[in-house]
């Protein structure tokens, strides 16, 4: 999970004023938004049980030869009036699943108003309810994935063309604005929560040389038929590690990590083909880039061209931490704000979460009247 070591491996509050220009096709707008922190109340620790989406599906990525079938599910409002489409794609990690995202994406479509939502949440393949097929996974391969779901006709998440507001956690949020500066993807806005670029092992341990073919070994050893199952149950998929990780650095909050959640989170690990995604995130191959300036550069990149919100946590481990409070008042992130929470706060303090994104939609779009 970012977890084990980031194995994923001060609320003072302040305020600046901060005028962004972005162009869209031929028209240009102006977002005036401030870097704040989240509103006093802790709102809702840990939803254990969400609505159920209003509908769900499998989509067909085509990649190197294989047909994967990805698990999505829509959750969609009353109102069908000035809709716009939300892509939530979970964090990365060895439990990624939907279900990090549901609370936070029924609060945002069950609000009605002059702009209304529906939320899309898609897991990524090889992990939570998706095909988990043995792929050779990177950054690389994930990005290709993200810009066919969202390219192809027939996506679930199919939108006019920068109409797609994208909302991701983790690795996930950092692909998505990797994608979007290199014009791959479109997205009318991007919302990153708690966003990270370096894997559990390459956070702690660095990536000289000597480390990186000891994550070669690993992550071999990782993917062997019999070995890696045996490895693979050690570290990840027993209930005691999952319980771990998340009281000491996946939630804030220990008290909020449950049975149901440790329960729920074990069975993902015992799907077949568990190990292979968790393999290549943990030694860190899914790592969008590979230092703390080219993560930088990735939300400078978008300077201008889309509004970004950045969601920080005030209980993320330390190294965690420095990167998302090194995006406050950086260049391309158009507001920056801080929730309770860890490395899951989408998860852990969904409607904390979920106001800070509405708030920030309403923003943008009401700015763009």
């Amino acid at each position: 999970m970012a977890h084990c070591a980031s194995l994923h491996l001060s609320l003072a509050p302040t305020t600046s004023d901060r005028a962004v220009s972005f162009s869209r096709a031929a028209r240009t707008r102006l977002v005036r938004v401030r870097c704040v922190s989240s509103p006093s109340k802790v709102a809702s620790s840990v939803i254990e049980r969400s609505s159920s989406p209003s509908k769900t599906g499998k989509w067909q990525w085509k990649f190197d030869g294989n047909s994967v079938n990805v698990y999505y599910e829509e959750h969609s409002g009353k109102s069908s009036e000035n809709v716009k489409n939300i892509l939530m794609v979970p964090t990365i990690s060895d439990v990624s699943t939907v279900e990090e995202f549901r609370t936070v994406a029924k609060d945002i479509v069950d609000r009605e108003g002059s702009i209304n939502f529906r939320a899309t949440i898609v897991d990524w393949p090889g992990l939570g309810f998706s095909d988990r097929p043995s792929l050779n996974y990177n950054a690389d391969v994930m990005e290709n994935f993200l810009i066919q779901l969202i390219n192809s006709p027939d996506s679930p998440v199919k939108s006019s063309e920068g109409d797609l507001i994208i909302c991701g956690g983790g690795h996930a949020a950092t692909i998505v604005v990797r994608a979007a500066g290199k014009g791959l993807v479109k997205p009318a806005v991007i919302a990153a929560m708690a966003p990270t670029w370096a894997g559990p092992l390459p956070i702690v341990f660095g990536r000289d040389s000597s480390m990186e073919a000891r994550y070669d070994l690993l992550r071999g050893t990782l993917r062997a038929p019999a070995v890696g199952w045996m490895m693979y149950n050690m570290l990840v998929s027993n209930e005691k590690s999952i319980q771990s990780q998340y009281k000491s650095h996946v939630y804030a909050d220990p008290n909020n990590v449950t049975p149901t959640i440790v329960q729920t989170r074990y069975e993902l690990t015992k799907r077949k083909g568990a190990r292979y995604v968790p393999a290549a995130f943990l030694t860190g191959l899914l790592d969008p880039v590979k230092t703390h300036e080219e993560f930088l550069q990735l939300f400078a990149d978008l300077e201008g061209k889309v509004p970004v919100l950045v969601v920080s946590t005030a209980g993320a481990p330390k190294r965690s931490k420095a990167e998302m409070v090194a995006l406050k008042g950086a260049k391309g992130v158009t507001k920056f704000v801080e929730v309770p929470g860890a490395l899951l706060p989408q998860e852990e303090y969904p409607l904390a979460v979920s106001e800070e994104l509405y708030r920030f939609l309403y923003e943008v779009y009401m700015a763009d009247r």
